[in-house]
């Protein structure tokens, strides 16, 4: 019996595409360069330019927080003003000798952006509300790896042991 061929799918990988990049497609679209041209000029479906079209305000407005090439959700000032202080707070905190958990940094952090929320005045529908951000175990490893903070684990490990 002949052996079959098992066919191995080649799932073509989602490219990032990074902000200078949305940025040079938005500027290229508003001279005149039609969608189909940019698609093929960038190797991107038309579907995808099209979002980033539609997307152009928030991409314009967005500014990459130090040491990011590539912006895969866009963040609004908010959550990079919230960052930086919540790395003022850990630390102090970690001045004064306080052990600090995932769970109270996360506490922290969702303070601090309520706090900055209500500072902020409104200016559309889709701004972000005190419910959008979560603070989840995803946003903490990821705020850990932007922060170039890596003792919290060594910490939650501790306190796990013990």
């Amino acid at each position: 019996m002949d052996r079959k061929k098992v066919c191995k799918k080649s799932s073509a990988k989602k490219k990032m595409m990074s902000i200078e990049l949305k940025r040079e497609i938005i500027e290229k679209h508003e001279q005149g360069v039609r969608v189909v041209d940019l698609s093929r000029q960038y190797g991107r479906s038309t579907s995808i330019i099209c979002s980033v079209l539609k997307r152009k305000e928030s991409i314009k407005s967005v500014t990459p927080v130090k040491g990011l090439t590539i912006i895969s959700k866009l963040r609004t000032t908010l959550h990079g003003n919230m960052e930086k202080l919540l790395m003022v707070w850990v630390t102090e905190k970690q001045l004064q000798g306080d052990t600090l958990t995932q769970t109270i940094i996360c506490e922290k952090a969702r303070a601090i952006y309520g706090d900055l929320l209500k500072q902020t005045p409104q200016t559309s529908i889709d701004e972000a509300s005190e419910e959008s951000f979560k603070a989840s175990r995803g946003w903490f490893e990821n705020f850990k790896k932007r922060s170039g903070i890596h003792s919290f684990a060594d910490m939650v490990r501790q306190q796990v042991q013990i």
